[in-house]
């Protein structure tokens, strides 16, 4: 009783029990307890239950709970402070397997109880339970008033995506205590994503359908709820739509005419699949027509009835006739009728020997019959010998002009076939008549030839073809669709002469303008004058860089390459003719022929030779490898670029190669694709020029490998024949999954052109697109003017691989010189002086240079060496190349020139030279503005 009357709520300041005295006004925190009953044997008490964490639901109080053993008594602590004991409820049983007494209490927390406390934390209750030799607490309790708003946070919004499409709704519940659970209903019906894979809702709330399938369009709504309320979202609209695919093409029909030229086509079916619930429509024609020409059946008809035949001995003559004018061609029918006739030639009368009587007559009219047979015969003779004569010495007269025009019908213009044969041996036109024919040159041409008038006659045979390559054979090939592919270039072979005109011409062609000559030889004027690009540079110990302009081709001499007091004049070109490396199987020519010399030329440290390559790099697609052309011309591998070499070094990035090397050569770049997800990138373009009929337009779009160099063939080629480039050129990924590329013409404005009918779309097999050798490969179109008046083109050009890349150039512009805007051919022209030599060719300064190489080369434990410098420029592939190096770190750094030619500063060496810096003493004095310094210099030398 003692121990009860001065319990918490009995006594103002605490309770005593034999003899001590257990303080009740406490510390600071309130929790000053008894720690021990004096001469009190047991143990410490043990809570069997302790309080949980509870939650108030709208005004309904809460019960606390604590039971603990041995116990004499047992407490509730409220935020610090001690409950009333009259707001305690206790009972109290006996543990029968131990004896000990088992003590229980109760509590209730009401909602303003929790309502009226302020503090740092949530509402908290403890247990304080005690027995004979002290007190145990319990964990704290926290109560909180539960609640759940109204607004979701985030509402699901509706989606419309193609099948197989990703799926992701996101939600974000109420704020409520406690949290909500989200549960996904579709069409108000809960989802379960542990019977179906393909949904994930576990991800903070959100529902994620991984493939969209077209059972899972449906309205979706998000459901949170907790222990106080529920609540409902907006439903979201989920559409999943199917793109239109194109049927296979049917067989093509037969030809419309039964003779004559027609067309035939063949059609498809947006069906599979067809478009659904709003999916796209098929892409592209679903009829595809092409011209035919069926041979028109002639049938035979007779030639005329010969002369009768002299009497045979039965009183008979004879005549004939064949089925020749004309014979029967193509099925037609043959003649009908006899093709012999015989009668009776006496007339019935007939003498004893059967003989007729007109055959006896006297021998002198014999004899004049054949003095007639012979004077005719003669004169037939003599007037065959005077045509002869005549056609000669016409011939003749028409040499003097220094052609023969073999077929007359190229002289009415439009798509003919015609030969040209330049002047003879000897003829007084040509600047070295001397010259000896070379009879293995031949050019041929493709396109449109027309002659309006007898000065446009003159210009062809006159301006386009003098020239000193002698029996030159010229055949221009007709087709309705336009040819593709390398057929409009010229192909020609042997050694080329200076294109140099003839003088003592009877016309002046200097008061010619240009400009409203050059549509009519454009065709005959695209011969190229050269099979290679090539420049020469002097270089010695200091080193420099040798640059071929727009073409992506580089090469570095390293500083002390070449031995002191030796200079040698070096030179780099690009074979720009039919490249010499022939393909084997699947191997593709991925980069231009690159030559560099000379190659008795010894150097100490290994050079860099950058190639540009069309290949989109991946190793997991591409097996790229680097080739040689040997002194006997065969061509041999010197590495793949994934290998490890002591003897080379090969960095690819996405669009060149960096080759370090120590002999010079030729050198070539070859991909073998693995997959047939391999890439090759094309550069399209379009180009266009005013055509030789006022009122038609031409347009040419190229398809070329994606190297600087192939672009530039393009370029000059097109600056010869006049043409104008009307959009920026762009890249198309073409795949070699062996589908073909289609080039096609759309949204021609109608009333204003047209183009000629069937040839919108020009379809190029997928061979002559992989394997094109750089050869520009391109497409030409024709467009018609309805009036003169019409200045201004507006059209799309859709190039696109089936089941592959697609692009589209956009044409907007006029046909009128004066008027047109010019679009750059390169976006970055190269430096005007393709040879520099000495410290101006290099962005590092020599004596940053030294301090470099003298820190790295040196071994570090800490592998703060080379390495760690070729790591830091992403260099970390075949390293036993530059352990093999005097100085690796010099080799590392003339790899990073090369990189970074176009650069515009030394950023990324700056980095990796202060990221590596902080454990190197010796690169303190390297500052930042001293890089920058060496930066501006270099820019403004180069002119950067």
């Amino acid at each position: 009783e003692e121990f009860s009357s001065k319990l918490p709520g009995r006594a103002e300041h605490g309770w005593l029990c034999s003899d001590v005295f257990f303080d009740f006004t406490g510390t600071d925190n309130g929790e000053a307890l008894p720690e021990s009953i004096p001469s009190a044997p047991g143990t410490l008490p043990h809570f069997i239950e302790e309080p949980d964490d509870a939650y108030i639901i709208k005004s309904n109080p809460i019960a606390l709970r604590c039971k603990a053993r041995p116990a004499m008594q047992i407490f509730f602590k409220c935020n610090g402070e001690w409950v009333h004991q009259n707001e305690h409820v206790s009972e109290e049983t006996l543990d029968e397997s131990s004896g000990l007494k088992v003590r229980e209490v109760f509590i209730n927390v009401t909602r303003q109880q929790v309502e009226d406390f302020h503090g740092p934390e949530d509402y908290w209750c403890q247990c304080v339970a005690w027995s004979h030799l002290g007190t145990s607490k319990s964990r704290k309790a926290s109560v909180r008033i539960a609640y759940l708003r109204k607004n979701f946070e985030q509402d699901p919004q509706g989606r419309e995506v193609p099948i197989e499409g990703m799926i992701v709704l996101h939600c974000r519940p109420p704020e409520g205590v406690p949290a909500a659970e989200v549960e996904w209903l579709k069409n108000e019906e809960p989802i379960d994503s542990e019977q179906d894979e393909n949904i994930d809702t576990r991800a903070d709330h959100n529902l994620i359908i991984r493939q969209a399938r077209l059972s899972d369009s449906g309205n979706y709504t998000c459901m949170a709820a907790n222990i106080v309320a529920k609540r409902r979202s907006l439903s979201a609209t989920v559409v999943v739509y199917v793109n239109g695919g194109w049927s296979s093409w049917t067989e093509w029909s037969a030809c419309n005419v039964r003779c004559g030229r027609g067309w035939q086509k063949r059609s498809r079916t947006c069906t599979n699949p067809a478009p659904l619930n709003g999916g796209a429509f098929c892409e592209g024609m679903s009829v595809q027509k092409i011209t035919c020409t069926s041979l028109c059946p002639v049938d035979g008809s007779w030639e005329v009835w010969s002369e009768w035949s002299v009497c045979s001995p039965e009183c008979e003559h004879l005549r004939i006739r064949e089925c020749t004018a004309p014979p029967p061609r193509n099925g037609g029918k043959f003649c009908e009728g006899l093709s012999q006739e015989s009668e009776n030639c006496t007339d019935g009368l007939c003498i004893l020997d059967k003989k007729p009587l007109h055959e006896i007559k006297p021998q002198s009219i014999e004899n004049a019959s054949d003095i007639a047979l012979y004077s005719g015969l003669g004169a037939a003779v003599v007037a065959v010998a005077v045509l002869v004569i005549g056609v000669t010495l016409y011939r003749r007269s028409q040499s003097d002009y220094g052609v023969d025009v073999i077929d007359s019908s190229a002289l009415t213009g439009g798509f003919q076939t015609f030969n040209f044969k330049t002047v003879r041996q000897g003829n007084s036109l040509l600047l070295n008549s001397a010259m000896q024919p070379d009879l293995t040159v031949s050019r041929t041409y493709s396109g449109p030839i027309c002659l309006q008038d007898p000065l446009d006659k003159e210009l062809m045979t006159e301006s386009s073809l003098f020239n000193p390559l002698s029996d030159i054979k010229v055949k221009v090939q007709s087709s309705f669709m336009v040819s593709l592919g390398v057929s409009e270039r010229a192909e020609y072979h042997g050694k080329n002469h200076s294109r140099t005109f003839p003088h003592g011409n009877n016309h002046s062609f200097s008061t010619m303008h240009p400009r409203n000559k050059m549509p009519y030889i454009q065709n005959l004027s695209s011969l190229p004058t050269r099979t290679e690009l090539r420049t020469t540079g002097v270089f010695g110990h200091l080193g420099g860089r040798l640059v071929m302009p727009n073409t992506g081709v580089s090469l570095l001499i390293p500083h002390g390459a070449i031995p002191e007091e030796n200079s040698w004049e070096i030179y780099m070109s690009i074979n720009q003719g039919e490249p010499s490396l022939q393909s084997d199987g699947s191997e593709v020519l991925l980069s231009p022929e690159v030559t560099c010399g000379p190659p008795d030329m010894i150097v100490t440290t290994p050079f860099a030779l950058t190639i540009p390559h069309c290949a989109d790099v991946s190793s997991e697609h591409w097996n790229i490898h680097l080739k040689k052309r040997t002194q006997q011309g065969k061509w041999e591998e010197v590495m793949s670029v994934e290998d490890e070499s002591t003897s080379c070094y090969c960095l690819l990035d996405p669009f060149a190669c960096h080759v370090l090397l120590d002999s010079f050569g030729t050198y070539a770049l070859t991909g073998e694709p693995i997959t047939d997800c391999a890439v090759k990138q094309l550069k399209v373009a379009v180009f266009g020029c005013m055509s030789c009929n006022s009122l038609d337009y031409n347009l040419r779009v190229y398809c070329v490998d994606n190297t600087p160099c192939a672009f530039q063939e393009v370029v000059s080629d097109e600056r010869h024949q006049g043409g104008q480039l009307l959009e920026e050129p762009k890249l198309l990924h073409f795949k070699g999954n062996t589908f073909s590329l289609q080039i096609s013409v759309l949204d021609i404005p109608p009333f204003l052109w047209r183009i000629k009918p069937f040839t919108a779309c020009q379809e190029v097999p997928f061979s002559r697109v992989w394997c094109s050798n750089r050869q520009p490969l391109h497409c030409a179109f024709s467009l018609e003017r309805y009036t003169p008046t019409t200045t201004q083109l507006s059209c799309k050009i859709c190039i696109r691989q089936l089941k592959g890349h697609e692009q589209i150039l956009q044409v907007q512009t006029s046909i009128l010189e004066s008027e047109r805007e010019t679009i750059t051919f390169f976006a970055q022209e190269d430096s005007t002086f393709p040879a520099q030599t000495g410290p101006k060719a290099f962005k590092i300064p020599y004596s940053i240079r030294q301090r470099i190489c003298a820190t790295f080369d040196t071994p570090n434990a800490k592998g703060k060496d080379w390495q760690m410098l070729a790591q830091k420029n992403s260099i970390n592939r075949n390293l036993s190349y530059f352990a093999t190096q005097s100085s690796p770190s010099a080799v590392i750094l003339n790899l990073w020139e090369a990189r970074h030619q176009h650069d515009g500063d030394l950023d990324s060496l700056a980095c990796a030279l202060e990221e590596i810096g902080r454990t190197h003493t010796k690169l303190s004095n390297i500052s930042e503005s001293q890089l920058d310094e060496a930066d501006f210099n270099y820019s403004r030398q180069n002119g950067l």
